[in-house]
């Protein structure tokens, strides 16, 4: 059984329609800002609440979103011309991006940020397990060798799983012996994160109705982001560790996203019937 497994090899999914080329990645994160609008918006209204300033709200984290993620994707490459290639975003910086774009509209519009975190958190976490489908789509974002249960080969990749690239890229070491080009099984990581997304999702859909001060819920999100990012970074493929190649960049900031959601909550005091 292993072995039919660790067989497994991947196929992107790509399009060319003309002079555009669709990749399941766009698709992805088009698909994902449309379902947290829908999440949110629905939430707001449950709560009593007008949801017009959701789409305003969507629209500010498209563009936050997209020039955060490019942003800490050219800073981790110390290239400025990456902020114009086709591929690199990083969700930390999407994220962060998003947030901060998301506070300017919310200040612009006399909203109340406690609130519109709350209901924005599910949403996020729903939209962060499909966003990560497009990753799986394009071969991005696999994790270190392994040819274990359900292990998947990417010999098309972005980049291919080859041996030249885990030691020239990711800094990882191959079977001696091994040929630069062959192509090696890997932690479908991007599957692990669409799983534990949606996890995160239906934890934090369970206490929507907490009794607690607004944006707990986003405290709790932002803890479970953090958890789930920190332990999944173990087996990613990354270029950026440190600390005897233990730690990484992205575990940094989940670390304090873990800390910055929790104090809040452990101090929140359940509010008055």
């Amino acid at each position: 059984m292993q072995k039919i497994f660790a067989s497994i090899v991947h196929q992107p999914l790509s399009y060319q329609v003309g002079p555009l080329q669709l990749t399941g990645f766009g698709l992805a994160v088009l698909l994902a800002f449309v379902m947290a609008q829908i999440i949110a918006q629905r939430e707001l209204t449950r709560r009593g609440h007008d949801a017009e300033p959701i789409g305003d709200l969507i629209f500010a984290a498209v563009i936050g979103g997209l020039l955060g993620g490019k942003i800490y994707y050219a800073i981790l490459m110390r290239d400025a011309s990456a902020l114009f290639s086709r591929a690199g975003f990083v969700f930390w910086g999407g994220l962060m991006g998003g947030i901060i774009a998301c506070y300017v509209v919310i200040r612009y519009k006399h909203l109340s940020f406690p609130r519109i975190s709350d209901v924005a958190a599910p949403a996020i976490a729903a939209a962060y397990s499909l966003g990560r489908t497009g990753c799986w789509a394009v071969g991005d974002d696999y994790g270190r060798p392994f040819n274990g249960f359900g292990a998947v080969s990417f010999p098309h990749g972005a980049p291919p799983s080859t041996v030249a690239n885990m030691t020239d890229l990711f800094h990882i070491p191959a079977p001696p012996g091994s040929p630069p080009n062959q192509v090696l099984s890997v932690y479908p990581t991007q599957l692990y994160e669409v799983a534990l997304g949606f996890v995160m999702f239906l934890i934090l859909w369970r206490f929507r109705d907490h009794k607690h001060a607004e944006g707990w819920l986003f405290g709790l999100y932002c803890v479970l982001a953090g958890v789930e990012r920190f332990v999944i970074e173990f087996v990613r493929a990354k270029d950026d560790r440190f600390l005897f190649g233990t730690f990484t960049g992205a575990q940094v900031i989940a670390f304090c996203f873990t800390i910055g959601g929790a104090i809040p909550g452990i101090y929140a005091q359940p509010q008055a019937a």
